[in-house]
């Protein structure tokens, strides 16, 4: 391969030699070809040392790692690109070594990284942080209001949704929560090297990779974990990937034990959706405590035995209608009762009162007419 041209944003276009394109041919299409069988390695003739290869140690393994990728299924031909760059805010372009868009096989986009032992574990980390920093930037248009705010408070491009970022115009949204996922591939190393460096990923990187607890009212019943922030990362080697296949249970997240197929180890079983579910039973349980709680604490009319109904038991609480409740000991059936006796009694005062006096009969009556009827 070659170089063609560098455009204006940093990207470099690479173009296959006509030699390029015959060993492409032959490593994508037959399965079991070896990367060293189409290697011609070119020795001095005097001194028999080593001149060079037809193609770069490196390229030659992005190569491989493409066609293993596409062997499984994972991207079409024209679904890769290689040295795709990705500049950050302070200028540097961080470039990813491969490209992979297979939304069909549930990886709608991947930053593949191959290493040949030539970087150090740190370095890797580095470009992780770098991916990560790409993730949570604002492109250029974005909202004024939202721009001044990230610049004061870096935190708060977490509360920016991702579809408002830089690096959804890049590239389609993954279907899982976090920022575009990152691939490591260790290629012609060994297997300590491989650990040594996979266990620095994950101590030095957690920052970056780990997710976080959910900020719950309920965080005692909440095991759920938010990847919203952070960069899916998996790992395999090359090796793996030719003896077994890239859609085998060859990948590894960071942060988990085991390997997994590709689509698995990118899912978050433990993420978003098993915290809606575990929020809505806490939600639900918290609502059954504080009914139960509130029951326990539900008077008791202390003339018929019966509980109070919420409208009776509001009446001798609230302050507006509780001077106005009566015998606060009794329910609201025994408290209508007393209210219809008093009733009943201030009718029957009403009608007495109201009532005119009647006739006298006997000597004073008497009496008082005579002495009426003689009076001038």
């Amino acid at each position: 391969m070659r170089i063609e041209l560098v455009r204006e944003d940093q990207r470099q276009v690479w173009v296959l030699t006509k030699r390029g394109h015959g060993e492409a041919k032959r490593l994508l299409e037959p399965k079991g070809i070896r990367v060293s069988a189409l290697r011609e390695e070119k020795y001095d003739p005097v001194t028999g040392k080593l001149l060079g290869a037809g193609y770069d140690d490196h390229a030659a393994a992005v190569t491989s790692t493409a066609a293993e990728l596409h062997r499984a299924g994972i991207g079409h031909r024209l679904g890769f690109q290689t040295e795709i760059g990705h500049r950050l805010a302070d200028g540097y372009v961080q470039r990813a070594d491969l490209v992979v868009r297979a939304p069909q096989a549930g990886a709608p986009v991947l930053l593949v990284e191959v290493d040949r032992r030539s970087e150090d574990a740190h370095d890797l980390v580095t470009k992780l942080r770098r991916y990560w920093e790409w993730g949570r930037l604002l492109p250029k248009d974005a909202d004024k209001r939202t721009v001044d705010l990230v610049r004061s408070r870096p935190d708060a491009i977490e509360r920016v949704d991702h579809e408002q970022r830089l690096w959804r115009r890049v590239y389609p949204p993954t279907g899982r929560e976090g920022l575009a996922p990152v691939a490591f591939v260790f290629a012609d190393t060994t297997e300590a090297k491989v650990a040594n460096t996979i266990a620095a990923l994950e101590d030095a990187g957690r920052r970056y990779w780990a997710p976080r607890r959910y900020d719950s009212l309920y965080e005692k019943a909440i095991t759920a974990r938010d990847y919203r922030q952070a960069v899916p990362v998996v790992v395999t080697t090359l090796e793996q990937l030719q003896e077994h296949g890239a859609g085998a249970a060859v990948w590894r997240r960071l942060g988990r034990t085991r390997e997994q197929t590709l689509t698995d180890a990118l899912d978050n079983p433990d993420g978003h959706a098993l915290y809606r579910a575990q929020e809505a039973r806490a939600d639900a349980e918290d609502k059954r405590r504080r009914a139960a709680e509130r029951e326990a604490q539900r008077p008791v009319c202390r003339r018929c035995g019966r509980k109070f109904s919420d409208e009776r038991w509001e009446e001798i609480t609230v302050h507006r209608t509780a001077v106005r409740a009566g015998d606060r000991t009794v329910c609201g059936p025994c408290r209508a009762n007393d209210v219809a006796r008093q009733g009943a009694a201030a009718e029957a005062a009403r009608l007495e009162a109201a009532a005119p006096p009647e006739p006298q009969d006997g000597p004073e009556a008497k009496r008082g007419r005579g002495w009426l009827r003689r009076r001038p």
